[in-house]
């Protein structure tokens, strides 16, 4: 060390590295075969695995692609790097019939994760972020399948169960399904656009923004279908459900 600084009384110090507390929600079981991990404070975070730990394991990686993905759009809020994991609630997800008994295996309707944040209003800054997120989120969307011919949003993969328009359609209808959970339903008799995916996909999300702005502070849960849900959690699905499918797509056609 330079003797003159310790004269004038500085003194060196590593720069002590900046470390984020995530609060993660495990889901397992999802789709009867595989474990989520949720960044529960930052919608559309999360990382997939065989099981809790290998999903537990993804997530850091998961969190710095998304401080990334934020970056490219604006000065992050996420940090990346150094991150500590602290686990705050495990779900389980399972079968029930349409008497809302449980069930072993895959017949009727999978009861996804309900966390205990899901309960939580969203605050005016969930809901500005949210909006920033759900739009970057779409012009990723749009710009995968961006340039691609009719012939090829219809083409057929070998064990998909859709096709490129058929993802589209299912993302859509997802965003309208989950709208209707909370009791904001998309007025289909009005905007019949079952055949039309690109239009579908503007008209619903525009209802979806809407609703959006008028969740801030709601204190709304409500059970249907023997599911819970909040506007937390249809943010939660909705930005998680719409990133994955972007990747899908991305992985068919190679991108």
């Amino acid at each position: 060390m330079d003797d003159s600084k310790k004269e004038n009384g500085f003194h060196s110090h590593p720069t002590p590295s900046i470390q984020m507390i995530f609060h993660i929600g495990i889901e397992n079981n999802n789709e009867g075969y595989r474990s989520i991990a949720w960044a529960l404070e930052h919608p559309g975070c999360y990382s997939y695995g065989s099981n809790a730990e290998t999903a537990l394991t993804a997530l850091p990686g998961a969190i710095s692609d998304y401080s990334g993905w934020i970056g490219l759009h604006e000065p992050s809020w996420v940090i990346g790097g150094q991150v500590e994991l602290h686990v705050t609630d495990t779900w389980t997800d399972y079968y029930i019939d349409e008497h809302f008994d449980r069930l072993p295996g895959s017949d009727y309707y999978l009861v996804d994760a309900w966390f205990q944040s899901d309960w939580k209003p969203l605050t005016g800054i969930d809901i500005e972020r949210g909006d920033k997120l759900l739009a970057w989120s779409r012009t990723d969307l749009l710009g995968v399948v961006q340039g691609l011919s009719p012939t090829k949003l219809d083409q057929a993969y070998p064990g998909e169960r859709w096709t490129i328009n058929g993802i589209l359609k299912h993302v859509s209808n997802a965003e309208r399904w989950y709208l209707d959970r909370i009791d904001y339903p998309f007025n289909e008799s009005k905007n019949d656009m079952r055949d039309k995916p690109f239009m579908r996909l503007e008209a619903i999300r525009k209802h979806f923004l809407d609703v959006l702005l008028k969740l801030e502070g709601l204190q709304k849960t409500i059970g249907v279908d023997g599911e819970f849900w909040s506007p937390r959690k249809v943010l939660r699905r909705a930005l998680g459900h719409e990133r994955d499918h972007t990747e899908h797509i991305r992985k068919l056609i190679g991108g």
